[in-house]
């Protein structure tokens, strides 16, 4: 009996490390090489998380999307990587795009006030407490050319 107790532990403890090994060297492929599920301007696609949050998160969630727009704003974190904004300057409401590692040099060429076409994985949105705006978090991202 402590034999089968031992061995099942041991079975468990193996499907653990195996499934934690997978989780932690996933990697994305380049989201620039990727098709869009949408494609969309800036401005109709905030205001469809305006109008309806839960229903644009359902709709765009964790799908790859390219949006069209104006850069608004140039966040840099840090000196190794660039975050693009583009804001709906009637609300204050913006979508972000956070750059993969092999587009941040790209995103860095840009300026405030370029039409861009990004492409990126949609976070979803949400409304910021502090702020009082919608924010739309985009990660994996990548100039669309």
């Amino acid at each position: 009996m402590l034999k089968r107790i031992l061995l099942g532990g041991l079975a468990l403890v193996l499907v653990g490390a195996g499934i934690y090994w997978y989780i932690a060297t996933d990697t994305f492929s380049d989201t620039k090489d990727r098709k869009p599920a949408f494609t969309v301007e800036v401005i109709d696609f905030i205001r469809e998380f305006q109008q309806n949050d839960s229903l644009a998160n359902l709709k765009y969630r964790e799908k790859i999307i390219t949006v069209n727009g104006m850069v608004s704003d140039l966040e840099s974190p840090d000196t190794a990587t660039v975050n693009v904004k583009m804001t709906d300057t009637t609300s204050g409401n913006f979508a972000i795009f956070a750059f993969q590692d092999q587009h941040v040099e790209e995103a860095k060429s840009l300026k405030i006030g370029d039409k861009v076409s990004i492409k990126g994985s949609c976070s979803g949105g949400s409304l910021d407490g502090i702020l009082e705006v919608i924010k739309i978090d985009f990660k994996r991202s990548a100039l669309n050319k």
